[in-house]
């Protein structure tokens, strides 16, 4: 089943996430240009490199799959009347790259719609992140 599967580990490229508010999407990192970059607890944008190992990209891929990241919708933002309502609610871009496809999910953490494909979305960005500290604190 795995090898038939849409999004194979053997065609794996990146994965790259952003968050933080829309107009501000500080908080970002690349798994292609090990490039990180996050505010800090003094409120400063901090530039660093990162490295996950291929035993973090193997675990996340699979935990993609596992909570069926493909299947969300590509958009879960909750529509707004106007620019500023609901600016203070998080944002979070993710972007699993694969040599022929690749699945990009934006999730606003208000996101009123389906809570199976909200919680999919929503567990494996945390998956992500957890794995970005893990790598991180090494």
């Amino acid at each position: 089943m795995l090898k038939n599967a849409p999004f194979r580990f053997s065609d794996f490229e990146s994965i790259s996430i952003q968050y933080g508010l829309r107009d501000s999407m500080l908080n970002t990192y690349n798994t292609a240009t090990q490039e990180y970059q996050y505010i800090n607890k003094n409120n400063q944008v901090v530039k660093e490199r990162l490295k996950l190992s291929d035993d973090d990209l193997l675990f996340l891929h699979r935990k993609a799959m596992e909570m069926g990241f493909w299947n969300v919708d590509n958009d879960m933002t909750t529509p707004r009347q106007d620019s500023t309502e609901g600016a203070k609610v998080p944002r979070y871009v993710l972007e699993f790259k694969y040599k022929e496809k690749s699945k990009r999910v934006t999730l606003d953490a208000d996101y009123p719609g389906n809570q199976k494909m909200k919680d999919a979305a929503k567990t494996t960005i945390e998956k992500v992140l957890d794995r970005i500290n893990v790598a991180y604190a090494r």
